[in-house]
């Protein structure tokens, strides 16, 4: 069993750009399809009411959502910028439940979670990092074998949402 950390304003933006919109069901069956993905943890940047909808599905897709609070008064104002609850939540899942899970996938394109990466490689606790698109992917990721990281891009016709 895998577990997957999803770096959802990453994602999303990444994609809007290239005007691409995944379905998220079929997303969340090809991370288990493909990549035996038991647990995705899909984090989100803050709340926002008329998100509700978005959160919804996210959930009846099979993703535990994650929530970066903010002060009030910031909301709207800055990015979510999860990386280091990301860090945190795969450093606590290998130190509280190390055989709870086999490798962990990351997705995202931000260039913060390489170290991380690394110590996974090291550690042969890592699946790879799905990068959204090649012009937003971090240059650090395109040094490393292939067998670690791959672009949702390249797969995204077997999980985008219709037009």
């Amino acid at each position: 069993m895998n577990i997957a950390f999803i770096d959802g304003q990453n994602l999303y933006y990444a994609l809007k750009s290239n005007g691409l919109k995944i379905d998220y069901k079929r997303f969340r069956v090809y991370l288990k399809d493909k990549y035996n993905v038991e647990e995705a943890h899909y984090f989100l940047g803050f709340i926002k009411n008329e998100e509700s909808s978005l959160y919804e599905n996210l959930q009846k897709a099979g993703f535990i959502l994650k929530f970066k609070a903010h002060n009030e008064l910031m909301a709207g104002k800055k990015k979510g910028n999860v990386y280091t609850d990301i860090v945190f939540e795969v450093m606590k899942k290998l130190i509280e439940s190390p055989d709870g899970f086999e490798k962990v996938l990351i997705v995202s394109g931000d260039g913060n979670y390489k170290r991380l990466v690394d110590y996974l490689i090291e550690r042969e606790r890592f699946e790879r990092i799905l990068l959204p698109t090649r012009e937003r992917a971090s240059s650090l990721y395109k040094i490393m074998s292939t067998k670690y990281y791959a672009y949702v891009e390249d797969v995204i016709f077997k999980f985008k949402y219709p037009n």
